[in-house]
């Protein structure tokens, strides 16, 4: 049938509460108009005036029975036949829809998936631990050129940021606890507050989760895309373990770079102090530097910088193992990405949280 020779399909209702049905009731049909059909099923249907039928339009037709006590009037055998046929289709039995989980049901599977997780994560452990001591052994085999490179993207550039942000909370350390100070006459003890506060714990902290932030996501979107784009593969193939190429240089890498920022941020918080004890305690520079020394010991600027490294391996492995997780394309970088900023800052902070607590049973 041409284009020339299709009727528009039509409902009409008729007075004894039914529907005649005229027309093309095809998909070319409706091309040329959707017959408005009524909002409820309806006992007759006199279908004498199809000009033709495919299944788009027996499926809006069947819509309209009521069931078996619906009556047909005009209909075609060849009609028929096909409405038997889209209706036996239609009440052919559909596999029921997965059944919603439980409360304990949805708990046990996030807590089977986040076990897995830990296995995995430990396995990857593993792997790293045995490409870290064969590089350790075999020293020649160590791939300098991007050792050097990721202490330069992970320590140098972050020089500005760990910088700023150390002094700005040296400054806020010092006026929150100055304010305090100040009404009992006791200025000069902002020193102890702020060294004591800055070395032990937020210098390194800090420096702990600004890397995290910059340089474990930006590692987990490197890998994550060599995954997706399949230079990881190609790696293997010409014989060049990713472990010894990907991994162990950035491990090395930041266990060298986070202690020497945590450093730099000691000096850079202690130094904000200093300013605004100046300006809002009256302690001077001068009386601040001649106070550090016997507020601050050895020890303490020890236990902070001790923090860095283990940071700094926390960081490297969740921002490698989460970029060798990805799989699928872009969508899948961006996920896992988000998935390492926020578990190396979550195992930042357990770990720190288990520092101090270590360090309080050993009385240090």
């Amino acid at each position: 049938m041409t284009t020339a020779e299709l009727v528009l399909p039509t409902c009409t209702a008729d007075p004894s509460g039914g529907v005649r049905l005229d027309g093309s009731w095809t998909l070319a049909g409706f091309a040329c108009g959707l017959p408005l059909l009524p909002e409820k099923p309806v006992p007759r249907i006199d279908a004498g005036g199809l000009t033709a039928l495919d299944t788009a339009g027996a499926l809006q037709i069947l819509a309209l029975e009521a069931g078996s006590d619906t009556h047909w009037d005009g209909l075609t055998a060849g009609h028929a036949t096909l409405l038997d046929l889209v209706r036996a289709q239609a009440a052919r039995e559909r596999p029921p829809p997965p059944p919603v989980p439980g409360c304990l049901e949805a708990l046990g599977r996030r807590a089977t998936a986040q076990l897995c997780e830990v296995r995995d994560f430990l396995g990857f452990f593993g792997e790293m631990s045995l490409a870290f001591w064969r590089a350790l052994l075999l020293p020649h085999r160590f791939r300098w050129t991007p050792f050097l490179a990721n202490i330069q993207s992970a320590g140098l550039a972050a020089m500005p940021i760990v910088g700023l942000l150390s002094f700005l909370l040296g400054v806020v350390i010092a006026y929150q606890g100055g304010s305090q100070l100040g009404r009992y006459g006791a200025n000069i003890f902002i020193v102890e507050l702020v060294s004591l506060t800055m070395l032990r714990e937020m210098s390194v902290i800090m420096t702990a989760i600004i890397v995290a932030g910059r340089t474990g996501s930006a590692w987990t979107a490197q890998i994550g895309t060599m995954r997706v784009t399949e230079e990881i593969d190609a790696l293997r193939t010409i014989g060049i373990r990713p472990m010894d190429m990907l991994v162990i240089p950035k491990v090395f890498a930041l266990m060298v770079a986070l202690p020497l920022l945590t450093v730099y941020a000691d000096a850079m918080g202690v130094l904000g102090g200093m300013v605004m004890a100046d300006l809002q305690l009256g302690v001077s520079f001068q009386e601040f530097l001649q106070r550090f020394p016997q507020a601050v010991s050895v020890r303490s600027f020890l236990i902070g910088v001790g923090k860095a490294p283990v940071f700094a391996l926390l960081i490297a492995l969740v921002g490698c193992y989460q970029g060798f997780k990805v799989a699928g394309g872009a969508e899948a970088v961006g996920r896992q990405t988000t998935v390492s900023v926020v578990q190396s800052i979550f195992l930042v902070i357990v770990v720190d949280a288990g520092f101090s607590v270590l360090f309080s049973w050993l009385k240090i």
